[in-house]
């Protein structure tokens, strides 16, 4: 039960960077689709849309691996940190159902204000950093944030 216990540790910090490694590839390419022509913007766009999808998909991994460790080790759902964590999370769902999609389905709408567009993506981008960096901390510190029941 250890050495299960540890893998999952491994596979929930591994889907925890692939959760958040991403959205840093996205600072610079955010940038980049300032001066990008056509052409180049739909690929700039592409890295974009496989960063949120590749850290959707870590992310559904990080949920399980993070039940499975609830389910099999120390901590209980009452447990401080493990409920901010979860309302972050909850908060950060929410928040991305609604950030990057939407926004990237509006470059390709005649008419669109890229200017605008690239504004709303690199502050997107920067917010979604910070709910992830916060439940990072979280995770990572396990800070007594009150009594747990």
């Amino acid at each position: 039960m250890d050495l299960l216990y540890r893998f999952i540790i491994y596979l929930h910090v591994l889907s925890a960077i692939g959760s958040i490694g991403p959205f840093f590839i996205l600072v610079p390419t955010v940038k980049k689709l300032r001066v990008a022509g056509d052409e180049k913007l739909a690929a700039y766009l592409d890295i974009f849309r496989f960063a949120v999808w590749f850290s959707k998909h870590s992310g559904h991994v990080l949920v399980g691996s993070g039940i499975l460790l609830v389910l099999m080790g120390p901590w209980t759902w009452g447990t401080p940190w493990i409920i901010m964590t979860l309302v972050v999370m909850f908060a950060s769902l929410f928040f991305l159902a609604r950030a990057f999609s939407p926004t990237l389905r509006k470059f390709e709408e005649d008419g669109h204000n890229k200017d605008m567009l690239i504004v709303k993506l690199n502050r997107t981008t920067w917010i979604y950093i910070i709910l992830l960096s916060i439940m990072l901390w979280f995770m990572v510190v396990k800070p007594p944030l009150w009594w747990a029941w």
